[in-house]
């Protein structure tokens, strides 16, 4: 056989086999290839679309539907203008002035024979606090009937010596010796008596001889028993201290104003304070002296408030903090819990409704505002822009309207 008609099948069919490999698609194969392709380039185009979003687009509103802003409870209104009273902060602490307190001490040295008082006790002027017993008050008390008879006798020889000399029978000397002798016993008689009155003794009861072995210690003052500084049976010596006694009914209110603050602070001015020890409970004052020199640290001076209605538990010293009222303004304010702080600026959030398919849609955004004085949970707000007529803002829920801000840039930056 020809060798060439051996390879001739072989190489029909080897050609076959290219020209199948080498078809040109269907119709269909390359519709489904198009297709393909334009996903992928609108897939690219999306992804370097939302990227751009991210970089430059910023969240700075809320939106909230009707539903929703009813069921938070949100107020929304204009903003208003209100009275509000300008203040100067301030803190104390409640006081007494010395006249209103009294140190009770020991006129002469003696031994303690009964207490009658406990401390906090509430007493009257002039009651019963404690009795004294030693022998030198009996001594005085003693002393003070013979030098009083002795005075009764110089009297009557005085006026006796008088009627002579004025009849001319007795001699100017003997006349002017028995008016010496009765003027220094009366003397005598009157420091006794100053004593007698300085230990709550009844000099006229003592005259008739009446002589107690026990002095009575009496209160010089309304108020309470402070401190008790004796025991029973217990000598005390001369000017010591027994006793120690408010009159809790003038307490006052002893304020600290800065020395930036001095000049609005005036008599009468209203004052409203706390107390740290009664917590919840605002008390009223008003200002009746402004001191005229400056503590040096701080630099501040005195100011002193009356108590308008006082409470049974004020006791001096206890730590106050309130604020003066220096008067009344006419200004934009908003309650407090409508003003957020971030990074150091104040925002209030402008509301706005809008009508989609038949629904509302409120949009809040925040604005700048500065805040100025603030009265009863109400502060003044000025723009720092000006504000759009007739804007509407929250009332209320500024941390919830902020802090939904925050997490829609948050979940918009993932």
């Amino acid at each position: 056989m020809n060798k060439h008609n051996l390879y001739l099948p072989a190489l029909i069919l080897i050609l076959f086999f290219f020209s199948g490999c080498d078809s040109k698609p269907t119709d269909d194969d390359a519709l489904d290839i198009d297709n393909n392709q334009a996903s992928q380039k609108g897939n690219t185009y999306e992804k370097h679309d939302h990227g751009e979003h991210d970089e430059y687009e910023e969240i700075n509103e809320v939106h909230l539907s009707a539903f929703k802003l009813a069921r938070l409870g949100i107020k929304v209104d204009t903003l208003p203008e209100r009275s509000l009273s300008g203040n100067v902060k301030v803190n104390g602490r409640l006081a007494l002035f010395p006249q209103h307190r009294a140190t009770v001490t020991a006129i002469l040295g003696a031994n303690v024979t009964a207490i009658n008082v406990i401390e906090s006790e509430k007493v009257k002027k002039g009651q019963l606090l404690a009795y004294l017993s030693h022998p030198n008050l009996t001594n005085l008390q003693s002393a003070y009937i013979r030098t009083y008879n002795q005075m009764q006798f110089l009297e009557k020889e005085y006026k006796r010596e008088k009627k002579l000399y004025d009849a001319g029978v007795s001699s100017g000397k003997a006349y002017q010796q028995a008016q010496a002798n009765f003027l220094a016993m009366k003397g005598e008689v009157a420091g006794f008596e100053a004593q007698l009155i300085q230990l709550n003794i009844n000099a006229r009861n003592t005259r008739t001889g009446k002589i107690l072995q026990n002095v009575p210690v009496v209160s010089p003052i309304d108020g309470y028993i402070e401190k008790v500084l004796i025991q029973t049976g217990q000598f005390v010596d001369p000017n010591a201290t027994l006793f120690m006694i408010m009159n809790l009914d003038h307490i006052h209110a002893d304020l600290m104003v800065f020395e930036k603050n001095v000049s609005e602070v005036k008599e009468g001015q209203r004052v409203t304070f706390r107390v740290e020890s009664i917590p919840g409970k605002t008390l009223s004052a008003r200002i009746f002296a402004v001191g005229k020199n400056f503590e040096q640290t701080p630099r501040a001076v005195h100011v002193h408030a009356k108590i308008e209605q006082k409470e049974n538990l004020l006791i001096p010293g206890m730590y106050i903090y309130g604020k003066v009222h220096t008067g009344s303004f006419l200004v934009n304010a908003l309650p407090e819990d409508a003003i957020i702080m971030e990074e150091g600026k104040s925002f209030i959030f402008m509301a706005e409704a809008r009508q989609e398919d038949g629904k509302t849609e409120w949009i809040f955004k925040p604005i700048e505002v500065l805040t100025g004085i603030s009265d009863d949970g109400w502060v003044e707000v000025n723009p720092v822009e000006p504000f759009p007529e007739n804007v509407q803002v929250a009332w209320n829920n500024a941390y919830y309207l902020i802090a939904e801000m925050k997490k829609g840039e948050t979940s918009h930056e993932h």
